[in-house]
């Protein structure tokens, strides 16, 4: 597993294309994986990628293999990889860490729809963004179920969902940032491989460590 750091060049029109469209993003993330086929070429790759916005933005890149960067544009950005293969080592429990998520909250949320006739089941519900004290305990039990004890205080950013073909986003992102320990190494490892929550291919999902 690689993580890669790309310093995006504002001045490149596909770029700045795509800071301005998150899917668009992605449509060209995705031309870093080597064998991007399947039904399911994204989750396949170990696509996951967090924008870092700033006036000169970052994009963190995770790929299962090493990333084909000859399929990014000439002069998209400037691009560093790194193996994750140490930290994923590392991991051990007890271990105090610093964290960052950009992550899409999400619950489902009765609609009054009536039972279904056949089976008499209820239907799930309206999957619903979650925002201020509720993304906060959907962050709180998603960190235990990913290995994590969370302490401290955790900082929470609106981040701004772009897509300019759809001016009301389904994800509201939100980043997380804060301390921990490592509780379960194992599912922390597993929640660093496949990402947390939905919107992964819209810059949702990405867990970062480093050392407390």
């Amino acid at each position: 597993m690689t993580l890669t750091r790309i310093i995006v060049n504002r001045s490149h029109r596909l770029a700045r294309s795509d800071l301005a469209n998150r899917p668009g993003m992605h449509k060209t993330l995705m031309r870093l994986l080597a064998h991007a086929a399947g039904p399911t070429p994204r989750r396949d790759g170990g696509l996951l990628f967090r924008l870092e916005p700033g006036l000169d933005p970052v994009l963190l890149v995770q790929t299962a293999d090493t990333p084909d960067l000859t399929g990014l544009p000439d002069g998209y950005g400037t691009t560093d990889t790194r193996d994750l293969t140490p930290m994923l080592t590392a991991l051990t429990p007890g271990l105090p860490v610093r964290y960052r998520i950009t992550a899409a909250p999400t619950a489902y949320r009765p609609t009054g729809a009536p039972p279904d006739p056949v089976t008499g089941r209820r239907p799930r519900g309206k999957i619903t963004p979650l925002q201020g004290q509720d993304a906060q305990a959907w962050w709180h039990r998603k960190a235990a179920h990913a290995g994590l004890h969370l302490t401290g205080t955790t900082e929470t950013l609106h981040r701004p969902f772009p897509s300019p073909d759809r001016p009301a986003p389904f994800y509201q992102l939100t980043q997380f940032d804060g301390t921990a320990t490592i509780a379960d190494p194992d599912l922390l490892s597993t929640a660093l491989r496949e990402g947390i929550g939905k919107g992964k291919p819209y810059g949702a999902g990405l867990l970062t460590l480093a050392p407390a």
